[in-house]
C-alpha cells in the first residue's frame, strides 16, 4: 500500500471515527432493509441485521477464531466474538480505531478473547491457516491491489474456513464500459472517501476463482442497503452532528457533504454492494 494512500486512510478514520460513533454508533457499515429495501427499521438494528443476514447467506453457524479485516472500532468483531463465543482479531490502519476498539472490548468484558491492532491488510502479520472465519465488511474498496488483498485473506484462512467479503463495487461492465460521466462520479467518491478505485463484482469473482475458493458464490445487495444513505443524510444535519463535524476537521466535513454522491450512485445503478464468500479447500 502506498505510503500516501495509507496515510490518507489513517487520517480520515482517525479524524472521523469518534464522530461516527457519537452520532451513528459502533457499526461503521451499511444497514439491511429487506431484499427490496422497503423495510422500515432503526438504523442500528438495520446494521445488526446486515451482519446476521450475511452469516445466514454464507451458511456460517459456528466460528472459533475470527479475523475482522478493516475492523473500525470493533463493531463486527465484538458482535461476532460474543455471538459465537469465539476469539476475534481486528485490524485497521487507524491507531485511533484500534485503541477505541480495545476500550470497547473492555467495556463488554471481551478483552480476553479479542485483540485489535494496526496492520496492512495486504501484508498481514499472521501465520498461514490461522482463522476459520475471515470477515471483511466494507474494507476491500480501500485496497490498492484487490488481488493481493484477497490472496492475503486466503493465506490466513484455515483449510475448510470461510471468507466473507462485502465491498463497494461499480456496475458490471461486460456489456457496456463505464461512461466518462460514470468515471467522474466514481472519481469524486474516491477522492472523498480515500479509495484508490473499485472494481465490479464479476472481477472480484474472477480473482476468487484463481485462489481458489470452493463453494464460491456472490450476490448484489444494492437494493437491500441503498436506503441507508438516506438515513445517514437525514441524521448528518442535526445540531449534534453539525457541531461534531465542525470539530472533526475538513476531511470529515467533506465526507458528510458528499453523502449524496453515494445515494446518487445507487440510484443510477453505478455503485453496487457486492458480496462474495467461499471456503478454503481442505
Amino acid at each position: 500500500m502506498s505510503a500516501t494512500l495509507y496515510q490518507q486512510i489513517q487520517q480520515f478514520y482517525d479524524a472521523s471515527s469518534g464522530l461516527w460513533e457519537e452520532v451513528w454508533g459502533e457499526h461503521m457499515h451499511h444497514g439491511y432493509y429487506g431484499t427490496d429495501g422497503s423495510q422500515k427499521k432503526d438504523r442500528r438494528q438495520a446494521q445488526i441485521d446486515l451482519i446476521e443476514e450475511l452469516l445466514n447467506w454464507a451458511g456460517v453457524q459456528t466460528a472459533e477464531n475470527i479475523l475482522d479485516v478493516g475492523c473500525g472500532i470493533g463493531g463486527s468483531s465484538l458482535y461476532l466474538a460474543n455471538k459465537f463465543n469465539a476469539r476475534a482479531t481486528g485490524i485497521t490502519l487507524s491507531p485511533v480505531q484500534a485503541a477505541r476498539a480495545t476500550e470497547r472490548a473492555q467495556e463488554f468484558g471481551l478483552s480476553a478473547r479479542t485483540q485489535f491492532q494496526v496492520a496492512d491488510a495486504q501484508s498481514m502479520p499472521f501465520a498461514d491457516n490461522s482463522f476459520d472465519l475471515v470477515w471483511s465488511l466494507e474494507s476491500g474498496e480501500h485496497m490498492p491491489d484487490k488481488t493481493k488483498f484477497l490472496q492475503e485473506c486466503y493465506r490466513v484462512l484455515k483449510p475448510g474456513g470461510t471468507l466473507i467479503m462485502v465491498t463497494w463495487c461499480h456496475r458490471p461492465t461486460g456489456n457496456s464500459p463505464l461512461t466518462a460521466d460514470e468515471q467522474k462520479h466514481l472519481e469524486d467518491i474516491y477522492r472523498v472517501y480515500c479509495l484508490p478505485y473499485v472494481i465490479s463484482l464479476p472481477e472480484y469473482e474472477a480473482i476468487a476463482r484463481q485462489l481458489p475458493l470452493n463453494n464460491l458464490h456472490t450476490a448484489d445487495w444494492s437494493t437491500a442497503v441503498a436506503p441507508f444513505w438516506n438515513v445517514v443524510i437525514d441524521s448528518a444535519f442535526t445540531p449534534q452532528a453539525l457541531w461534531g463535524l465542525l470539530n472533526a476537521g475538513w476531511a470529515t466535513i467533506q465526507g458528510a457533504l458528499s453523502l449524496g454522491l453515494m445515494r446518487r450512485g445507487y440510484e443510477r445503478g453505478l455503485v453496487r454492494f457486492g458480496l462474495l464468500c467461499g471456503n478454503k479447500s481442505t
